[in-house]
C-alpha cells in the first residue's frame, strides 16, 4: 500500500513560530517518547508510518517553499511538489498521477492519504493499512477512519453510520456542527471524521478524465491551475455512495492551534524563559536569546520568534487565523534552506531604496549556490567560521572580520569549510527573495585569488 502524506499547509494559527516558509509541521516542540529529544509533527508522523510501511511506500506532497525543510528533517525522501497551494483535492490528484504515470502503479491499486498534523498512536496508522483490505473486500469506493469522539466538538466533521458490522457503512456526513448538534450526533452513534482517505487510483483518474485533465504527472503539473481550489471532501467524497469506515478508539488529536499543541508538549518552557509557581497550564516557546518571564498568568501561551510575539489565553488562541488580515503576516523573518538558514534582523524602506539585514548560517560542507542579483547589491561581514567565497569565478579564503562587497550583477556564493555565520546587508530598489539568478558552479574554471 502506498501512503500519500499531505504536508503542504502553512499552519498560520501557530504564528509567530510558523510562517509561509516554516509551517507548523516543522516546529520541534514535541517530545520523542523513544529518544527523549524534541521532534516536529512531520518527524513524528513519518517515524510512526515507518513502523507500518516501508520508506519507499511513502510519498510526501508539499509546496516548493517547504522542500528544503522536509529534506532537512527527513533526509532525501520522495516529494511531489505542488506548483502552488490549491487545497487537498489538487494535492491528492497530483500525487495520484505521480503514482500512476511515474511509478507505474496500476489503476486498481489502493492507496491511503493521511495528514501531517494528527497526533495519534502508531495503532492509528495500522488501521490505515487495514483500510486497504476493507476497501478491497467490500468493493467500496472510499475507506475512512472514524474516531470515537470524546466530547461534542464543533471543530470536526462527523461520520453517521448507516449500518454497523465489524466496520461501518457510512450513511452521511455532517461538517462542523454546533456543539449542541454534535452532542445529538454522538448520542446517535456518530464518529469524528479523521481526515484519512483510502481509495483505488482509478477513482481520481476517472475524475481527471471527466475534467478533461491529463493523467500524467508532468501533464497535470502544467495544468495544475485548472484544478478547482477545493478540498477532497467537497470535490470527491460528496459524490460517492459506497463508503466504508473502520473505527478507532485510541488517542487522536488535530494539532492545529496553540491550545491543542501545548497539551502535547512535555515541558512548559522551551527556550530562554521561566514561569512563576502560581502559573498553571502556561507555556513559553521562545526562539530568541532574550529572556521571557511570565508572572501570575495561568492558562496562557507566550510564543516568541523573529517573526513576532504572541501572548494569548489558550481558548482565544484558535482565533489566530481571524487576524490574517491584520497585517501581521508579511515577510518571513526566519527561513531554513538545505544549505543553512537565515534570520532577518532589520528592514527599512527610504527614499534611496530598501535595506534588508540578515544573519545567515551556512552549514559545514554546504554552499549557498552560485547566483547574482539584478536589483540589489550586498555587503557581507563574516562573523564566525571559515569559508571560501567565490565572486565572478575567483575564489577568496575568508575568515571572521572579512567584509565582502558584492555589486549588482556580480556572481557569488559561499562554500563553508566549517559552520560559518555572516551578516548580510542588501541594498536596492527592491530586496526580494525572488531576485536571484542561478548560475552553473564549475570549480574547473575558477581560480584561487592570491589575496
Amino acid at each position: 500500500m502506498k501512503i500519500i502524506l499531505l504536508s503542504g499547509g502553512s499552519g498560520m494559527r501557530l504564528w509567530p513560530l510558523s510562517n509561509e516558509a516554516r509551517a507548523k509541521q516543522f516546529l520541534r516542540v514535541l517530545r520523542n517518547e523513544i529518544s527523549g529529544e524534541l521532534e516536529s509533527m512531520l518527524e513524528r508522523v513519518y517515524r510512526q508510518l515507518l513502523q507500518v510501511v516501508n520508506a519507499d511506500d511513502i510519498i510526501i506532497v508539499s509546496n516548493k517553499i517547504q522542500v528544503d525543510m522536509i529534506h532537512n528533517q527527513l533526509g532525501n525522501v520522495p516529494i511531489v511538489v505542488e506548483p502552488e497551494r490549491r487545497d487537498t483535492f489538487p494535492a491528492i490528484a497530483l500525487a495520484t498521477t505521480y503514482l500512476y504515470s511515474e511509478l507505474g502503479i496500476a489503476e486498481e491499486e489502493i492507496v491511503g492519504v493521511v495528514s501531517v498534523d494528527a497526533f495519534v498512536d502508531v495503532v492509528f496508522y495500522q488501521k490505515v493499512k487495514e483500510l486497504e483490505q476493507l476497501v478491497q473486500s467490500t468493493n467500496a469506493e472510499l475507506g475512512l477512519i472514524g474516531v470515537n469522539p470524546t466530547y461534542p466538538s464543533s471543530k470536526y466533521g462527523y461520520l453517521i453510520p448507516k449500518v454497523m458490522h465489524h466496520y461501518m457503512e457510512v450513511g452521511h456526513f455532517k461538517e462542523k456542527p454546533s456543539e449542541e448538534e454534535a452532542e445529538h450526533l454522538i448520542n446517535n452513534g456518530a464518529y469524528w471524521n479523521s481526515g484519512v482517505f483510502s481509495f483505488r487510483l482509478q477513482l481520481i483518474l476517472q475524475k481527471l478524465k471527466k475534467l478533461a485533465l491529463p493523467l500524467s504527472y508532468n501533464g497535470l503539473m502544467e495544468q495544475f491551475s485548472k484544478l478547482s481550489k477545493n478540498s477532497f471532501d467537497y470535490e470527491v467524497v460528496e459524490d460517492l455512495h459506497a463508503i466504508v469506515a473502520l473505527t478507532y478508539d485510541g488517542y487522536w488529536k488535530d494539532l492545529g492551534t496553540w491550545n491543542t499543541l501545548t497539551e502535547e508538549m512535555s515541558q512548559n518552557v522551551i527556550g530562554n524563559g521561566a514561569v512563576s509557581e502560581e502559573c498553571e497550564n502556561t507555556h513559553i516557546v521562545n526562539e530568541l536569546d532574550l529572556p521571557v518571564k511570565v508572572l501570575g498568568i495561568s492558562n496562557a501561551v507566550v510564543a516568541v520568534s523573529a517573526d513576532g510575539i504572541l501572548v494569548t489565553d489558550k481558548p482565544s488562541s484558535s482565533r489566530m487565523k481571524d487576524m490574517l488580515h491584520e497585517g501581521l503576516f508579511s515577510r518571513p523573518m526566519y527561513v531554513e534552506h538545505s544549505w543553512g538558514s537565515y534570520r532577518v534582523l532589520d528592514f527599512s524602506n527610504g527614499k534611496d531604496g530598501e535595506v534588508l539585514t540578515k544573519r545567515i548560517h551556512v552549514k559545514s560542507g554546504k554552499n549557498s549556490g552560485y547566483h547574482y542579483h539584478r536589483l540589489r547589491s550586498e555587503v557581507w561581514t563574516i562573523i564566525s567560521g571559515k569559508a571560501l567565497f567565490v565572486q565572478d569565478d575567483v575564489v577568496h579564503k575568508v575568515l571572521p572580520g572579512v567584509v565582502l562587497q558584492i555589486p549588482v550583477g556580480s556572481k557569488h556564493c559561499l562554500y563553508a569549510e566549517e559552520d560559518t555565520e555572516l551578516i548580510e546587508v542588501q541594498i536596492g530598489s527592491l530586496v526580494a527573495d525572488d531576485d536571484v539568478v542561478r548560475e552553473i558552479f564549475d570549480w574547473n574554471r575558477i581560480h584561487l585569488s592570491n589575496h
